[in-house]
């Protein structure tokens, strides 16, 4: 089971405030932000019209394990082309607030949302990869709002959402740079610049490695930490089993999609961890190209019935995604975090150094599955939750189950 984790070992052994919060220091060139970068779209547009897809495959039959299907990328072609409205797209954008800050040499785009509540809770939202802030659009305002969590506390967040460097409106990182840097920078962002003591965190997917670092490291100012992955190599089955470890219905379910994502649906990590350049430069102009190796995984990597309650994860907001990147000239530095953290994934479940609270969110067809016997061996685990709709972007896929268990970081939030 799991030859991809055993390859991606061995590969990783050939690589050695703004709007009312006061700025602790003003030396960040904190400014805000607007998105306008419509003025590439008609050249966009022509290149789309101007890729020429084969009449039919060679090849039918395969399913999905070959890669994208032929008639899908046809159809999101055509829909870029007559439907996708990157105008209407832009100015919904345009509702967040945005801000750039200079941190390090780097410019980082992030949003900024604030609740009303004197006492809300500062929350980071870290994306992953092919993610951007859009993946947690559709939960900001309502993690703004106050709600109660399941004990009945009232809890409501302010909200943080960077985008990581090289993707979107942030600048490229150094060629050295990694993870360590990422978390580092952000910390930054959220005391020095934003002026929270104490904030909680959210990470999925390259986000959960950022997100675990500070939950480990920064352990004085991380007050809690929910997590949608983990940068921690899946175990076996056999391995479970070894362990005593009897596995739901459910979680058997996630555990063969873990396994079959390991068997065919891996080699874009390799490629990306060792020749990200060539790719990278394939696709940087090819919006085509860019759908066709973004598209497959954001369709393959969420639920068989995305795009249909509670999943807003359609055709449109496929085509939004990469668009994002395309415009932005971002997928060529997006995918150099797979090179320059090639030793990211640990082998070792070991326990952070913080007793700060850790709630964890399984979803039935995410990539990945740890059940919560080898959560709890890694952070002080007061809540695991296990949904069986949704997938690897969970705020797209289930919005509503994401947002319900961000929340219950209320339960246990302290100063």
């Amino acid at each position: 089971m799991f030859e991809f984790w055993f390859q991606l070992l061995a590969i990783s052994c050939l690589h050695g405030a703004a709007h009312g919060v006061p700025l602790k220091n003003n030396t960040y060139d904190l400014h805000p932000f607007h998105v306008d970068i419509a003025s590439g779209v008609p050249r966009m547009l022509d290149q789309i019209r101007n890729t020429e897809l084969p009449e039919q495959f060679p090849y039918s039959g395969v399913g999905a394990s070959l890669g994208i299907g032929l008639d899908d990328l046809k159809t999101l072609r055509t829909e870029w082309m007559t439907d996708f409205n990157w105008e209407r797209e832009q100015d919904s954008m345009n509702e967040l607030k945005h801000f750039t800050a200079a941190i390090e040499g780097l410019t980082i785009h992030f949003v900024h949302e604030k609740a009303n509540a004197s006492n809300a809770i500062p929350l980071l939202l870290i994306h992953g990869w092919p993610g951007s802030f859009l993946e947690f659009a559709p939960i900001i305002d309502q993690l703004t709002e106050e709600a109660q969590t399941s004990t009945g506390k009232p809890v409501s967040f302010n909200i943080v959402i960077p985008s990581l460097p090289g993707f979107a409106f942030s600048s490229p990182p150094p060629v050295n740079w990694t993870i360590q840097d990422t978390a580092r920078v952000f910390n930054t962002l959220m005391t020095d610049i934003l002026g929270y003591d104490t904030y909680a965190i959210h990470g999925t997917d390259w986000g959960s490695t950022i997100a675990y670092i500070l939950y480990d490291q920064y352990n004085k100012t991380i007050g809690a930490a929910h997590f949608a992955f983990l940068p921690f190599y899946p175990e076996s089955p056999d391995r479970l089993a070894a362990e005593d470890i009897t596995l739901s219905e459910l979680e058997k379910v996630e555990e063969q999609n873990a396994m079959n994502w390991a068997g065919t649906g891996d080699g874009y990590f390799v490629e990306q961890t060792t020749k990200p350049n060539t790719i990278g430069l394939a696709l940087q102009d090819n919006p085509v190209g860019q759908l066709a190796w973004i598209g497959e995984k954001l369709m393959n990597w969420s639920d068989p019935n995305a795009g249909t309650s509670p999943s807003l994860l359609n055709h449109n907001e496929i085509l939004r995604s990469i668009s994002l990147y395309y415009l932005t000239g971002t997928f060529a530095s997006s995918v150099l975090i797979y090179s320059q953290n090639p030793n990211t994934w640990r082998t070792e479940y070991s326990k952070a150094h913080t007793d700060a609270p850790m709630l964890f969110s399984a979803f039935k067809y995410n990539v990945a599955f740890w059940p919560t016997r080898l959560v709890a061996k890694v952070g002080n685990l007061v809540l695991y939750r296990n949904h069986d709709f949704g997938g690897h972007f969970p705020g797209l896929d289930n919005p509503p189950a994401l947002l319900d268990d961000l929340r219950e970081i209320g339960t246990f939030w302290r100063e």
